[in-house]
């Protein structure tokens, strides 16, 4: 263990006044045989947690998590009870590709990825001798809307079928990438021969984007969303415009889960705390995540907000699980993987073991929400049309308003809008309204002032 990662680890450890000399191993134990339950510690047991920090509908079982302790104070009652000394390694990764890098090498216990990367997950846990096993979910969307496409904001693409020929940053293998190539299978271009895709970390193809060698970024969490924020990107695909749905999870070596089903059974314990946390108080939790990604807190509630992009909910829902086994043959065609047994992945007894009481409502439609500054609460409404009402002449923070069509929540002053008679209709993208104006005669696309203009 490197002397930095060593200090991160002191700084997590559970509980700090019980530490014993630590060794790297994952999962692994110093010292001798336990001690009596409830005396002195004998021996200390690292976990290792892969997390990604900025693919925020994770936090649940990352950043928030972590910002919260509530897993080292779940681990810090079993060790009390059986004498041992349990410490928490956090290991934060930009992508699902490098945890799983790490868990088929047996040094990450428990992780948190996309579905797609789940999947790689699966495989080559498997191909490895290090079977995983999928035990809950945190963020999802039943439609697709976590991923998009997004261009410059001066560009001229203005559909996802101007792409043909175009230079696409993405990460292969990731959800975002799934989505393109869908996306691109539905507008009748080929993904591996009708664009030019750049295989770059989500970063890279931010700033890729920026300086012109890329003309579009396919990206999942928190990246769009970001980039349109601060003016450096704005919508061309809604992932939502696929109705699949898309989701994070939570994956655990089978070796280690095997060896201690109750580190299991504590993280999702803590997990479903930190879910609690995240929808009872979601303008704190969007505050705490921002402090600790460095990522606008305006950002960070876009997704994980009361009516955000992302729902937050542990369960491993049938619809979710179906739409991993439509992910599998993306993976298949593009070579990535072999046949995925996505039954023999999923384990729901974990969870239904550690996880007690009533779960939480369906997602339903998202509503329009004001956060005004200096608040701690939000106002949600019935419609943009009263959002803007409420937004004219007052403070803003931020403002959201639900695409007409998707439902896929954006920034009001970045979506595109239509006048429909007297009602302002507000859409993630250029194409998205201008298939409505299509559809209804009479409407027309106006700008933002215009539709604050309609509403008053």
């Amino acid at each position: 263990m490197s002397r930095r990662s060593l200090r991160r680890s002191l700084r997590t450890a559970v509980p700090l006044s019980l530490l014993l000399p630590l060794a790297a191993a994952c999962g692994g134990a110093d010292g001798g045989g336990g001690g009596a339950a409830g005396g002195s510690p004998s021996k200390t047991v690292t976990v290792t947690v892969g997390y990604q920090s900025k693919t925020i509908n994770t936090v649940t079982a990352g950043t928030l998590l972590r910002s919260l302790g509530y897993f080292e104070e779940e681990l810090a009652a079993r060790g009390k009870k059986e004498g041992v000394a349990y410490r928490v390694d956090w290991q934060d990764y930009a992508t699902g590709a490098p945890i799983t890098a790490q868990m088929t090498a047996g040094k990450i216990d428990i992780g948190s990825m996309g579905d797609f990367p789940l999947l790689l997950n699966a495989v080559r846990g498997k191909e490895l001798k290090q079977p995983t096993s999928l035990v809950s979910v945190t963020g999802y969307n039943l439609r697709g809307g976590l991923n998009t496409v997004v261009t410059a904001p001066d560009s001229k693409l203005e559909s996802l079928a101007d792409l043909r020929g175009k230079k696409v940053s993405t990460s292969v293998g990731s959800a975002a990438d799934g989505t393109l190539v869908r996306a691109l299978q539905r507008a009748g271009i080929d993904p591996d021969k009708g664009v030019q895709k750049l295989n770059q970390q989500p970063s890279v193809g931010a700033s890729a984007l920026q300086a012109g060698s890329a003309d579009a970024l396919s990206q999942f969490v928190a990246w769009p969303g970001q980039l349109a924020f601060e003016g450096r990107a704005k919508a061309l695909y809604d992932g939502a415009e696929l109705n699949l749905p898309t989701f994070h999870g939570v994956t655990v070596r089978q070796r280690f889960a095997g060896e201690r089903p109750g580190v299991v059974d504590d993280f999702l314990k803590a997990q479903r705390r930190a879910t609690d946390y995240l929808r009872e108080r979601p303008v704190a939790a969007a505050e705490t995540v921002a402090k600790e990604t460095g990522l606008p807190a305006e950002v960070v509630y876009l997704y994980n907000g009361a009516n955000g992009i992302a729902t937050f909910d542990p369960e491993l829902r049938p619809e979710l699980i179906a739409a991993l086994k439509e992910d599998a043959p993306v993976l298949k065609g593009a070579g990535l993987v072999g046949d995925v047994d996505v039954d023999a992945f999923v384990d729901p007894a974990p969870l239904k073991r550690a996880v007690q009481g009533p779960g939480y409502p369906k997602a339903g439609a998202a509503r329009s929400e004001l956060w005004l500054r200096g608040q701690a609460t939000t106002a949600s409404f019935d419609s943009p049309k009263e959002l803007l009402k409420a937004a004219k002449g007052a403070d803003v923070r931020a403002a959201y308003v639900p695409d007409a069509v998707t439902g896929t929540l954006w920034f009001a002053d970045k979506a595109v809008w239509v006048a429909d008679g007297a009602e302002p209709r507000a859409f993630v993208t250029a194409a998205g309204a201008t298939a409505y104006v299509g559809q209804h005669p009479g409407a027309r696309v106006i700008g933002y002032q215009d539709a604050v203009g309609l509403a008053s």
